[in-house]
């Protein structure tokens, strides 16, 4: 198992990404801890993992709120002895369908300062569990390809990813490797082939989006020791959608 006994937590876990990798995580090996903001969806989750063999716990704490992410994070460090994984599937608020012209500056600012905000915070109350054993920080992020009516999403994308940089430049030294899923909008869990209408398929070289599993699967690979020289790094999951 390529995550046997590695603690992760997964942030926005509820959510059909957070949940499929929470998931594939525990497939692994890994103990996982399932955040998010509602006990009620966290602990679908959790008994699904538990049904398949798997290791999991839940956490209601919200990512907005610095004082509780460090008391939680202090928590599961304490039990697990550090932490060696932290995965954000939080979402951004963005608001898409409508022109920049006709957008008021909260309305595309939001999804920027979520995401930074968010990323942030759970980079810096887990690295501080992970000096001297070393860790894994992951994110999910969308493409980088200009799409029209995709309000401030793409600016919050790009601004992820600077954040993600510089958090490995400043990290590294300390064993801490930092990166990024980059996906063509949301993974997709049907069978979707070329010319079906959705333009975010249309525009890979595959005809498709990653399904939610493929999204988990490279999610494991980036945090396991397979990647282990793989940091200030994107993972490319477009179909070719985005160019590396």
């Amino acid at each position: 198992m390529l995550l046997q006994d590695k603690t992760a937590i997964v942030y926005g876990a509820a959510g059909l990404v957070g949940a499929a990798v929470a998931g594939a995580f525990a497939r692994e090996g890994a103990r996982v801890v399932l955040a998010g903001r509602t006990q009620q969806t966290l602990a679908k989750v959790a008994d699904q993992i538990r049904d398949a063999g798997g290791a999991a716990q839940t956490a209601v704490v919200d990512v907005t709120d610095t004082a509780a992410m460090r008391a939680h994070a202090a928590e599961v460090a304490a039990v697990s002895g550090g932490i060696d994984i932290a995965f954000n599937a939080t979402s951004n608020d963005d608001l898409q369908g409508i022109q920049l012209l006709d957008m008021d500056l909260g309305d595309f600012a939001r999804p920027v300062s979520k995401a930074i905000a968010a990323h942030f915070t759970i980079a810096t109350v887990t690295a501080r569990h992970m000096l001297g054993r070393g860790g894994v920080i992951l994110a999910m992020g969308g493409g980088r390809e200009a799409i029209p009516l995709l309000g401030g999403s793409h600016v919050a994308w790009s601004a992820l990813a600077g954040l993600c940089r510089q958090l490995a430049a400043e990290l590294g030294p300390h064993g801490i490797r930092v990166a990024w899923l980059l996906s063509p909008g949301s993974p997709d869990p049907r069978a979707v082939t070329p010319g079906d209408g959705d333009p975010l398929a249309d525009g890979t070289l595959i005809g498709r989006r990653p399904s939610y599993q493929e999204v988990a699967d490279a999610a494991v690979f980036a945090a396991s020791g397979w990647a282990a020289t793989m940091t200030a790094a994107e993972i490319n999951l477009t179909g070719g959608a985005v160019p590396d």
